[in-house]
């Protein structure tokens, strides 16, 4: 094929190089004398027909290339082109080759003349096989150029356009062939342009292709930004000879835009995943309000900022309003939104600011500070995103840090509790709508956390309460005992437990020791715990001994454990659920009066561990003490035992938890016990601790109650007792024994009050009594008198009317007295009363009024 050059004169001929369009086409050529017969044959035709010159030189073309019933047809055509006829026709052929089949050759022949001027004929050749092949090959050509729906270009090597096709003549304008002579700067901005022609320069240079090149650009008279893949690869010539690079161009705008979509789906499913891990984490309003904006920033927005209402900070019980509600507390009048708190800031902005919100500065003022309280001005958005529970979208203002903010209410149950704000600053990627979504998830997952913490500080705060107010004071005091407690809820979140422990003043200085144990553990044992308690302080003052008491109580925890009448029909419908409904009011306990005057403690048990005695200078033991059922179990009497505590020894009362777990065994766990009590000698609070840091408690499996105290006694010189006869003049006996040891103690302040309190007793028992009279009095931390008889017969105070002669002798008691009362002992009676030490607080002395209306 030859090249045309630049300067027409100027003609350059070279041989055809391999893989022309000739080689393609198989022309071939063969010439017919005027006598019919070959005489030329062309190396081509050999190539076609398989037939050599020497072959068919000088033979007749029709014998040799048609069938035979094709011949006199052929004769006569041979005969009309010597003739000067031309002729053009398909003629069937022989293939070459052994076993070859027909092939088809389209002939054209045109007459010739010889030297001397005889007719011939020059026959052109063409396999018909190889024209159809062509077509096939140009049709799908055009067909893939013109109707691909993908841009097409043709780059030539000088990498200007040397075709187009319609599809991209569509987007970019005019005609296909008006885009010829282009360059890529034609169509894209000056970077991407640059970007092309090196991506077009390196694949025509090495015949690498470029797969999904990423090109950015906008259509012309369009500003939205397209994005396209672009797929370059070099085109050869038949001979192999680059002649440039074809581009195939697809708009993959919206395939950028899902991807994009879904990247940021992952990131927000990321998000929502993270929130689920950290937000929540803990039970603290500020700390899950900090958790939120670890969540947030950055990975969601650059600032962002909890507000929470100032009512739920503070413990307000009054609800927040309810959304919607333009009336809602704290939302009415032109006062604007509720009192909220500024709970935590967070910024990934290095060294910014707090940056205020548009329209949201509260009430005119700066950008508000972690920990202030504000309120939303009414109109602001803020405010209306309060109001309305709906997330409000803020474009910033010009010359601010911020693009735009999210105001995003925190709702949780219908309830508004407080409001986050998501800012993104200039030049991060604005908010949308799938934006919005999340930030409103996250807020809600944030709120339901918050409240779920206000819930729980509200009732954990009422459990407190509960507890505390069931379990005596930190420091109780007791005549003749040095006491120490501790108390560890097995349930560390609540602090509230079955276990329980007191300490009751009773009568004549003596002190009951309770120590008692609720099965199970949590607000339901507390709250079993709470009445079981309260029955045993009442017990305690009606001075009964100490298996009374227990068997009145395991009356009482009987009485609630059992189901009412509707609660057994309940039962029979959900058995399951309250069969165990019984099991909550089963108990253990022990119960212990101490007598500081004789040091003799008197022992019952309700199913509990034995009490823990350590003597001076010995080992300590666990007392006999004859465990019984548990409370609630009802049907055996209790035992008790009386022991008697020599000065300075240790009784230890305490619950299972201390002393028994899952990991070793009750023996094993009690020897320990005994063996961090076998020097008692420290501080009784010291060994508390000690006690606690030595044993292997697991504390969080059970509750643990722990009493403990030293035994003191009272000193022999504060005490004084007598044995009265039972005549008349044992009632001036009395006052004088009285009188005179209340001047060896120094308190004859008391004496005129107790000589006629003291008077009125013995008479009483001298006149109701029975047998020996017997008369003690207690100094300690206030005075009080004993007056014992045999008789059973309870003192009764009753109102003496106007001509009673007598009847005011127990009134006189009630009124000059700070207490006082009777209890049955195992061989009568005592009828006691107390007075305050005069440099204590002491009784008002009556005045003449009182005095005056008891006669």
């Amino acid at each position: 094929m030859s090249e045309i050059p630049e300067t027409a004169s100027n003609v350059v001929w070279q041989s055809s190089p391999p893989g022309s369009i000739y080689d393609y086409i198989k022309v071939a050529s063969f010439s017919i004398g005027p006598d019919g017969l070959v005489d030329q044959w062309s190396r081509r035709a050999v190539d076609l027909f398989g037939i050599t010159a020497d072959e068919v030189r000088g033979k007749d073309p029709v014998e040799v290339f048609m069938p035979a019933e094709l011949r006199p047809r052929g004769h006569r055509h041979v005969a009309e082109i010597l003739d000067g006829k031309e002729w053009t026709g398909l003629v069937p052929f022989r293939m070459p080759g052994a076993g070859g089949g027909h092939g088809i050759a389209e002939v054209y022949v045109m007459p010739s003349e010889t030297e001397s001027g005889d007719k011939a004929a020059l026959c052109i050749v063409v396999d018909v096989r190889a024209l159809r092949r062509i077509e096939t090959d140009l049709a799908a050509s055009q067909a893939i150029f013109g109707q691909s729906p993908f841009g097409f270009l043709l780059f030539g090597t000088d990498l200007t356009v040397q075709r187009a096709n319609q599809r991209f003549a569509t987007v970019f304008g005019g005609a296909a062939d008006d885009h010829r002579g282009r360059t890529v700067h034609d169509y894209l901005s000056r970077a991407e342009g640059d970007r092309m022609n090196a991506s077009l320069r390196r694949v025509l240079e090495t015949g690498e292709s470029a797969i999904d090149l990423q090109i950015v650009g906008a259509a012309p008279g369009s500003t939205d930004r397209r994005h396209w893949s672009i797929n370059l690869y070099r085109v050869h010539s038949g001979s192999g000879r680059p002649i440039g690079v074809a581009g195939i161009g697809t708009d993959v705008t919206r395939r950028h835009i899902a991807a994009r979509e879904a990247a940021s789906a992952r990131r927000n499913l990321a998000l929502l995943n993270e929130a689920s891990a950290r937000i929540g984490n803990s039970l603290d309003l500020e700390t899950t309000a900090r958790e939120l904006l670890d969540v947030a920033v950055p990975g969601f927005c650059d600032l962002a900022a909890v507000d929470l209402l100032q009512g739920l900070l503070t413990g307000d019980e009054a609800p927040p309003g309810r959304w919607g509600s333009p009336h809602a507390e704290g939302y009415g009048g032109g006062a604007g939104s509720a009192e909220l708190r500024r709970v935590a800031f967070a910024s990934a902005v290095s060294d910014a600011p707090l940056v205020a919100t548009p329209g949201c500065s509260p009430e005119g003022s700066a950008p508000t500070e972690v920990g202030a309280v504000h309120r939303y001005t009414f109109n602001s958005p803020c405010a209306r995103a309060l109001r309305t529970a709906r997330v409000q979208s803020i474009p910033g203002e010009d010359g601010s840090l911020v693009q735009s903010t999210l105001a995003v209410p925190m709702v949780a149950h219908d309830t508004v509790v407080g409001m986050a704000q998501f800012s993104r600053t200039k030049g991060s990627e604005p908010f949308g709508e799938r934006d919005q979504a999340l930030a409103i998830e996250l807020a809600a997952r944030a709120a339901v956390c918050i409240d779920n913490a206000r819930l729980y500080r509200r009732e954990h705060e009422r459990a407190l309460i509960l507890q505390r107010s069931l379990l005596p004071p930190g420091d109780p005091e007791a005549a003749g005992l040095d006491i120490a407690c501790r108390y560890l809820p097995g349930n560390t979140a609540t602090e509230v437990g079955g276990d329980w422990f007191d300490v009751i003043e009773l009568p004549g200085h003596r002190t009951a020791l309770v120590v008692g144990d609720v099965m199970g553990r949590g607000l339901r044992a507390a709250v079993a715990m709470g009445e079981l308690r309260t029955a045993v302080r009442t017990l305690a003052l009606l001075d009964l001994e100490p298996a009374e008491v227990l068997s009145a109580l395991d009356e009482i925890a009987r009485g609630l454990g059992s189901p009412s009448g509707a609660q057994q029909a309940s039962r029979v419908a959900h058995k399951s659920r309250d069969a165990d409904l019984s099991e909550v009011y089963l108990a253990t306990c022990v119960y212990a009066v101490y007598d500081p005057v004789t040091r003799r403690c008197t022992f019952a048990n309700a199913g509990h561990l034995p009490p823990v005695l350590v003597e001076p200078g010995e080992e300590a033991l666990l007392l006999d003490v004859p465990p019984g059922m548990p409370l609630g179990v009802g049907g055996e009497p209790f035992e008790e035992v009386e022991v008697e505590l020599p000065e300075g020894a240790l009784l230890a009362l305490y619950t299972d938890g201390l002393v028994e777990s899952r990991d070793h065994p009750l023996d094993e766990g009690l020897r320990a016990f005994r063996t961090a009590l076998t020097d008692p000698v420290r501080p009784l609070e010291d060994v508390c601790d000690h006690v606690l840091n030595t044993l292997d408690t697991r504390h969080g499996e059970d509750d643990i109650a722990l009493l403990m105290a030293r035994i003191q006694g009272l000193p022999v010189d504060a005490v004084g007792d007598w044995r009265l006869p039972r005549e008349p003049r044992s009632v001036g006996r009395a006052r004088e024994l009285a009188r005179a040891q209340l001047v060896t103690w120094d308190l004859e302040a008391l004496v005129d009050t107790v000589e006629l309190l003291v008077s009125e007793l013995v008479t009483n028992a001298l006149r109701y009594g029975e047998g020996e009279i017997r008369l003690r009095l207690l100094r300690d931390r206030t005075l009080v008198c004993e007056v014992w008889d045999a008789g059973l017969v309870q003192p009764r105070r009753r109102r003496a009317r106007e001509t009673d002669e007598g009847g005011r002798g127990l009134q006189l008691v009630g009124l000059l007295s700070a207490a006082w009362g009777s209890r049955r002992t195992p061989r009568g009676k005592t009828v006691w009363f107390e007075l305050a030490l005069p440099d204590g607080d002491s009784t008002a002395e009556p005045t003449v009024e009182q005095l005056l209306s008891m006669f």
